[in-house]
This record gives C-alpha cells, sequence and structure tokens, in this order.
C-alpha cells in the first residue's frame, strides 16, 4: 500500500529533534514495519533522516519564507496548490495522512476527490495557539481553513479526549472524530542502556524532559526539588532539553543556591534520550494546573517506556494514561509540596519506585506502542483488520 504522509506545517522539522518531529517520524517508521510504502510532503525537510528514514521518498513542499506575518500567511494558503500539485504527480496513493496544520487543506481535498481515505491527525488547537503564542493576523481565513479541511477529511485524530471536544465544535467534525493518544518505542529504552550521567553512589536523580517553555511548570519543579533537597542534600536535578525558559530556570536555581545540584544537558539528540532516562531514579511531568489541558506528553511515554517510577500532574489525558500507585504517581497540578512528598516517597521506598516502573514499561508495550498507534490509523483507514490489542480508539 502506498501513503503520502503530509506535513506542510513550517514549524515542525520532519527530521528535527522536537517532540513533534518525532512523532512524525516514529508514525513513518511504524507504517513501514507493517507494509506501508509512505512518502513524505513537508515543507520543513532540514536535518538528516535517521537510518531507517534515509529510503523514505521526501517531496519538499514550497519554503516560506521569513518577514511580515500578514505575508507569510498569505504565501501559506498559497502553497496549497503546489502541495496539490505534488500529490497528483506522485500518486496514487492509497491513503493521505496529514499532520493538520494551520493553512493546508489541499491533501484532504485531494483525498476526496480521489476517493482514497483521507485522515486528519490533529495535536493542537492551532488557531488558538497561534494568536496566543505568536500571533495571527487573519483569523477569519484561518477559521474557513479549518473548517474547509475537517469537513474533507474521512476521520479526525484527535490525540486527547480534550482535543475530541474542540473538534467537535466544528458541525462538519461530528461524529468523525477519534482518540488516537501518542505512542512510544518501548525496545529503544531496554534495560541494558548505559546512564550518560556518570552515576552517583546514594544520590537520589529527580529528571526532567522537554522543551523549556512555561506551560511545563519549570518553576513548581524547582520549589519541589528545593523542598526535596532541603530534607536530603543527596538528591540531584536533572534537566534534558533546552528552550526559551532556561535563563529564568537558571536564575530561579540560583537564588536558591541549587545550581550545584543541576545538571543542564541542553539540547540532545533523540538517540541520545534513552542514556539520560537511564540516569534518573524518577521522572517528572510538572504541569501546572490549566483550564483547558489538551496534551498528549510524549516525555511521559517515554518515562514509564524506561521503567522509570514517575511523578505527574493529575490533570488533562494524564489521569487516564497513570494509574495512581499502581504505574505512577499523580499530584495535584501545581502544588509543589504534593510534588516534592511524592519525590521523597519514592527516595525513600525504592522498590515502589522499582514496581510502578515496572508496571508502567507494562502498559506502554501493552497498549501504546507505535506499532499500535499505526495499526489503528490503519484500522480508521479501512486498510488492515483492528488488532486485538490496541490503544484507545474513541469515537
Amino acid at each position: 500500500m502506498r501513503i503520502a504522509y503530509i506535513c506542510a506545517d513550517r514549524g515542525v522539522p520532519v527530521f528535527g529533534q522536537k517532540g513533534c518531529s518525532i512523532h512524525v517520524q516514529e508514525v513513518i517508521r511504524s507504517l513501514q514495519r507493517l507494509g506501508a510504502q509512505v512518502e513524505l510532503f513537508a515543507t520543513r525537510s532540514d536535518g538528516v533522516p535517521p537510518s531507517e528514514l534515509e529510503a523514505v521518498t521526501v517531496h519538499k513542499l514550497p519554503a516560506i519564507s521569513k518577514g511580515d506575518r500578514e505575508v507569510r500567511e498569505q504565501a501559506s494558503l498559497s502553497a496549497n496548490q503546489g502541495l496539490r500539485q505534488a500529490l497528483e504527480q506522485a500518486g496514487p496513493f492509497d491513503l493521505i495522512y496529514e499532520r493538520y496544520s494551520l493553512w493546508s487543506f489541499a491533501g484532504m481535498e485531494y483525498a476526496q476527490a480521489i476517493g482514497v481515505p483521507g485522515l486528519l491527525e490533529v495535536n493542537a488547537p492551532l488557531i488558538q495557539e497561534q494568536e496566543k503564542h505568536r500571533g495571527l493576523v487573519d483569523r477569519v481565513s484561518a477559521e474557513q481553513v479549518a473548517e474547509r479541511v475537517f469537513r474533507a477529511a474521512t476521520a479526525l485524530l484527535a490525540v486527547s479526549e480534550e482535543i475530541k471536544t474542540y473538534l467537535e465544535e466544528y458541525p462538519d467534525a461530528k461524529q468523525r472524530v477519534h482518540v488516537v493518544p501518542n505512542g512510544v518505542n518501548p525496545d529503544r529504552f531496554s534495560s541494558d542502556v548505559r546512564p550518560l550521567l556518570s552515576p552517583s553512589p546514594g544520590t537520589f536523580t529527580v529528571g526532567f524532559v522537554g522543551t523549556l517553555k512555561p506551560w511545563h511548570g519549570l518553576p513548581i519543579l524547582v520549589e519541589a526539588f528545593d523542598r526535596l533537597h532541603q530534607r536530603s542534600s543527596e538528591t540531584r536535578l536533572l534537566i534534558v532539553g533546552d528552550g526559551p525558559e532556561r535563563e529564568n530556570l537558571v536564575a530561579d536555581l540560583s537564588s536558591r543556591g541549587l545550581l550545584e545540584a543541576v545538571h543542564f544537558t541542553g539540547a540532545v539528540a533523540p538517540d541520545d534520550i534513552p542514556g539520560w532516562l537511564a540516569s534518573m531514579d524518577v521522572a517528572v511531568a510538572p504541569y501546572p494546573d490549566q483550564a483547558n489541558f489538551y496534551f498528549s506528553p510524549l516525555k511521559v511515554y517515554e518515562y514509564m517506556a524506561a521503567a522509570l517510577p514517575v511523578v505527574a500532574s493529575q490533570i488533562g489525558q494524564l489521569t487516564t494514561l497513570i494509574k495512581d500507585g499502581v504505574n505512577g504517581l499523580l499530584c495535584p497540578a501545581g502544588d509543589a509540596v504534593a510534588l516534592a512528598a511524592a519525590l521523597a516517597r519514592l527516595q525513600q521506598s525504592p522498590e515502589l519506585g522499582i514496581h510502578l516502573g515496572h508496571t508502567a514499561r507494562e502498559t506502554m508495550k501493552q497498549n501504546h506502542s507505535w506499532d499500535k498507534v499505526a495499526q489503528g490509523i490503519l484500522h480508521l483507514a479501512e486498510l488492515t483488520p483492528m488488532p486485538q490489542v490496541c490503544l484507545e480508539i474513541k469515537v
């Protein structure tokens, strides 16, 4: 079967190191493992393809130049013509699969026109995100594109229940939205992975992985670690990743006299993530309290696949992924005191951490592998039978 995978979002470097980049790569890998021939249509294909994806045919979509925001938005709209032409020239395909981007509609309309399934993966309410964090000039056109692409798609794949709720605000999307959360490749996180941070006997290492952005709850993590470190100096904090909040994070740690107990890796390659996770005793996802938490946090899936005990905020999808006291620990979102207490509990009870980590890994292996995500995708496209054990797919 031939599949066209479309990523027209200029903010997603398909061969990059961001979480969205990893998502693209893993879905393509898994579709290939299921026997599909995947061709990639991408606005940003900069970077070096991972070895397993070197043979993937890449169709480069027109680059959107930097400059005036209004001009960029119009150029992004105009790029639909080039995408349609590229699909027509490379086709025919058995499935058109697209990661939803703000201005792209040609892929789903092409699938509709030629009578093949068109699946649209939706990871965020992009119009609201763009308006809040980056700026949006022509919201009317963005809404029109959303209505157009949601109407044309055979099915919409929401990464969380919150995204499903958002999509169903559009009348044409109702009854066609399915919840397909993120996944993980458990084989990347085997027990023989060597730590990349030198072991320190007797030291309890608290770890965080991710882009350092405001919504990841880093001030909560710092306060919780400060409380933990005051109780036990044999603790350290490992921050894996980089981002715009690093300067504020360093300043906060410095004001508390904690810098010597913290190790920053900076940006790291995806292949190094297993080694950094192997350097941790516990991994955290300290999200603040948010009215609309719509994420399907890739980091948490990786923490769990690495057999780490996880302490996460009791919010959104995390409340269904993690069963408190069974395969992880949940704390009230934004509560640094509760987070510190949970970390101290795991420091004092290594056996609990081992049990939680083992159960977490089994949860990932049984229900949340990328291969099961790909099987679910093909099932929704009616190209393969539904597997006996599959990911959470809700209509």
